[in-house]
């Protein structure tokens, strides 16, 4: 169990670096070469740079962080990326003069940046003879100082619509009280799932694999239940056999299976 942390008295900077990773992945099927592609494209448009860069932006407001500057791509075939810099505090131009005086120094000019990043990554893909897509996002959010980026994954779980998420949480680094005494940790974690809320963890059935003496936080999320109609690109149930829609649910939750425990699952065997 670990102990609630006092209000933290610091000298000068907060130095902790605190990191979020995780992958979204989003599940379809899609029978013909035809529908596949048209799904391919319907998650290109749905999350190109540009839709990307705002759902980035949001993030930034929710966990309180400026931002510095964007870099976004739409890739080809498929995929886009978008790297965004963040500053804890807002940033003060510096003036500008042409008196005779020295410069600032070079500790002034980029520490705004807070070495503090978000990012994400898309990789749409399709299986070449079964019909299942995949649609992973990976997205990175790295802050310097006192904003965490534990606030924004109600807001990200929910935008993507999410069948499985992977997510990682460390601390990193140190800082140091006014008495000169490293911390480690600047506040009180027992799980990532204490950040989801309740509707949230109603919906997945949830692993921990946590390592509290090194600040590494693990969890991983699975849809606990599907409604086949969800899933299916450019067709809907009503249009199938039963026997089909059964075999297509197996194929889904097969898939799901699979990522969820990062390996390959024999055939066969029930999931």
């Amino acid at each position: 169990m670990v102990k609630p942390l006092k209000k933290l008295k610091l000298q000068g900077f907060n130095n902790l670096t605190k990191s979020l990773s995780f992958n979204i992945y989003d599940i379809c099927y899609a029978k013909t070469p035809k529908q596949r592609g048209e799904y391919i494209e319907y998650i290109d448009e749905a999350y190109n740079a540009e839709r990307l860069t705002q759902i980035l932006t949001d993030v930034s407001n929710i966990i309180g962080a400026n931002i510095l500057n964007v870099a976004h791509q739409d890739y080809d075939p498929q995929g886009a990326s978008v790297t965004m810099l963040i500053s804890e505090e807002p940033v003060v131009a510096q003036d500008l003069s042409n008196t005779e005086a020295p410069g600032p120094l070079p500790e002034s000019v980029v520490a705004h940046l807070d070495k503090s990043h978000i990012t994400v990554h898309t990789y749409p893909e399709s299986h070449p003879v079964s019909g299942i897509s995949t649609f992973r996002a990976d997205i990175d959010v790295s802050t310097c100082g006192r904003i965490s980026p534990l606030k924004a994954l109600n807001y990200l779980i929910h935008r993507f619509e999410s069948d499985i998420v992977i997510m990682d949480y460390r601390v990193r680094g140190f800082t140091r009280d006014i008495n000169g005494k490293k911390l480690y940790i600047d506040h009180k974690i027992n799980s990532i799932q204490n950040y989801l809320s309740e509707d949230t963890r109603d919906r997945y059935q949830m692993i921990d694999v946590n390592v509290y003496q090194e600040n590494i936080f693990h969890t991983k999320m699975i849809l606990k239940e599907f409604d086949l109609d969800n899933y299916l690109f450019g067709t809907g149930q009503k249009d199938l056999l039963p026997t089909e829609s059964k075999k297509i649910k197996k194929m889904l939750r097969r898939e799901m299976a699979e990522i969820f425990y990062g390996r390959n699952l024999k055939k066969g065997l029930r999931v």
